[in-house]
Parts: C-alpha cells; structure tokens; sequence
C-alpha cells in the first residue's frame, strides 16, 4: 500500500507559511482542502474551516454530523464541533482560536474561495488577527503534480474519450443540443466518472459554437452542422477538460479551413511549450497561427489554463503571464476561433510539463470528424 501524501504536503505547507510569516493558513472545503488531507466536504450553509498551522496539528470548525468523515483520517487533527443551533456556532470558533493560538496572529485566507460567512466567524472569534491573502502559501504546491496525481488525470481522460466514442454512436439529425449534453454526461458516468462533473458538457451545434461558453440548448442538429463539444470527467477528484470538433455530413471549405487553423495553432502551442518556457511564450506561439491566418480578433480568450483538483487553476496560458512552466505542472492547450452567427471552433488538450518538453494526456483524432461517415 502506498504511503500517504498528506503529513508531507502538510509539512511543506508549514515551510510556506514560515516563509510568508504567516501563523496558519485558514481553508475551507474545496481543492485545497482535499488537496492536504483527502477530505471532502461540501460548502453549505453551515460553516466548515481547517486550519493548518505553521507548528501543531491541525484545527477543524465543523458541524457535528460531519464528523465521521474524520474516522479514517489518520493524522492528529483537533476538531471543533457545532450542533444545529447557529447561536452556538461562534463558540466552536472560539474554542479552536483557543485550541491553535490563533488570535492575535496573521492568519492566511484563500481570498478566490473563502466565502464572507467563515470570514466573519473567523474575526468575530479572533478579533486580534489579520486575514492576509495566503494563496500563495498553497498555489504553487497544487501547481506541480506528482506522477500520482497525473495518472489520475490520465484516467479522467480514458473515461472522457470513452464516453465520447459512446455518445457519437446515438448523434443523427434532429437530436438537440441539450439531448445531445444529456446522453454525453450519462455516458461518462457510466465509463466511471465520478457523479460530481467537472462542468455541465457543452455541446453546440452550427452557430451556437461560436460562443466560447455555449449553454446546450434546443437547436436541433442539421445535415452540414459543424458539432463543438466540450467535456471532462472526474476520477477520484481529478479532472479532464478537452474540445473536439465534429460535423454531420460536409460542413463547407470555410468551416474546415478555420478547423485546420485552429489546429495548427494548437500544435504550435504544444511544440513551444516546456521547462522554463513562459506561459506567455505558449500563448504567443497559439496566437500568431490564427492572426497570421487574419482571424487574429476572433480568438477572444487566453491559450489555456491549469487543470488538477479544479477546472480552472494555475498556471494559466494568457499573454502578459511571465511565469515559467516547471516539470508537473498540467494545463490546456486550447486556441480557438469565433465568428458570431456563423460558426465556432476549438481544440482542446491538456499537457503535463516534463523534463524535455510536454506530455500530451488526449489522444483522441484532432481533425474533424464526420460522424454521418461513420
């Protein structure tokens, strides 16, 4: 059985805050959370914050019917906990300020996640601190991934790419978009994706795809449309996040040649990328592909983004990024094109950094596919 990744993440986390003079670092449940301790916890109404201090275990603010989850937790944690009554809610809060030494101190938040609920409670009980933003102290650990943590992304893709191939099979004229999203997102639960999707997978047909973040709608689909889809899967925690592009019968000359662009930008994107490499440099690489084919203007968002324990993390692929890609980080690779109400089209991978360049983790066919030849 392998060893548990959580007592060091925990150790390294405690090096960071060190490093930012930071006391403890506040989460509340998400990625992070699960990232250090394999614990998952739903935000709801009632409030659940971990604090992971620089020296001591860690200090758990929890309602008291979540408390089992602790059970096979295997590392000392002191725990707080409430019953129903939210009047008594302060005094758990009170109790672990007491527990951790926490007030008084500088104490991190993860300002994109921490939600002004647990804010509040945090300086009602522990009036004395600050509440920097201690981001930092966690992003660049989640960043790199370890070779675990890439093969549970590898995973999520097989299961995404398998309920594809699936889904193709029952794609004919007159089935809707929304239709279409609906037999994608069972098709993934039944190739092993967990029931907590990435994202609701878009599916847009003919000019509905050159909106970026297309909602499927009732658009039924028509001989000749051009097919966008965009999709991931969940194993253990761990997403996928791809695009392909697909038409039902001949889609016109003008439609494939934005296609084809589209994909050079793509594999120009994935040459440059590397160790030491800008994210910007990936970006710039994507980018002059569609510009030098004069839709420069039409491709309206960054070149990607990281993909790990969220859809959307660092590092992110934009101009004006300097930071430079390290070997474990995982990102997509995604340029695209759009002509509103007319057509759209994106290709999506994702890539992880390695020693000499990228591993490219999508394998299914990048050309577009004619699914009525099939």
């Amino acid at each position: 059985m392998s060893e548990s990744p959580f007592p060091a993440r925990q150790c390294a986390l405690a090096r960071e805050l060190a490093r930012l003079d930071l006391h403890a670092l506040a989460v509340v449940p998400g990625a992070s959370l699960a990232y250090l301790t394999g614990l998952n916890f739903h935000l709801s109404e009632r409030p659940t914050v971990a604090f992971f201090r620089r020296n001591g275990a860690p200090v758990f603010v929890l309602p008291e019917l979540e408390e089992g989850k602790l059970a096979k937790h295997t590392h000392n944690v002191y725990v707080c906990t409430y019953g129903e009554d939210p009047s008594i809610w302060p005094e758990a809060f009170r109790e672990a300020a007491r527990a951790g030494g926490l007030d008084g101190q500088r104490i991190g938040i993860e300002s994109g996640s921490m939600r002004v609920l647990e804010l509040r409670m945090l300086q009602e009980a522990m009036p004395g601190s600050t509440y920097p933003d201690g981001h930092e102290a966690i992003a660049a650990m989640r960043m790199c991934k370890d070779a675990h943590e890439i093969e549970q992304m590898r995973r999520a893709v097989r299961v995404a790419e398998d309920a594809m191939r699936h889904m193709l099979s029952a794609i004919e004229p007159g089935v809707t978009e929304q239709e279409a999203a609906s037999i994608l997102t069972a098709r993934l639960l039944d190739a092993g994706c967990a029931p907590e999707l990435p994202f609701p997978p878009i599916v847009a047909f003919g000019p509905s795809s050159a909106n970026p973040h297309a909602v499927p709608g009732n658009r039924a689909l028509r001989p000749g449309d051009l097919m966008l889809c965009d999709w991931g899967a969940n194993v253990e925690g761990y997403f996928s996040d791809m695009t392909r592009m697909f038409a039902y019968g001949d889609p016109g000359n003008e439609v494939r040649h934005i296609v084809e662009v589209v994909e050079h930008a793509r594999h120009a994107a994935e040459q440059t990328a590397g160790p030491g490499v800008s994210a910007s440099d990936v970006d710039s690489a994507a980018r002059a592909v569609i510009e030098k084919a004069g839709f420069g203007e039409r491709f309206v968002h960054r070149t990607g983004h990281g993909v790990g324990l969220e859809i959307h993390e660092a590092p992110y692929i934009r101009d004006g990024n300097p930071m430079l890609l390290r070997p474990g980080m995982t990102f997509t690779i995604e340029p695209g094109i759009y002509l509103t109400g007319v057509t759209g089209a994106r290709i999506e991978d994702i890539v992880a950094v390695t020693e000499d360049g990228v591993d490219t983790l999508t394998t299914l066919p990048r050309e577009l596919v004619d699914i009525a030849a099939r």
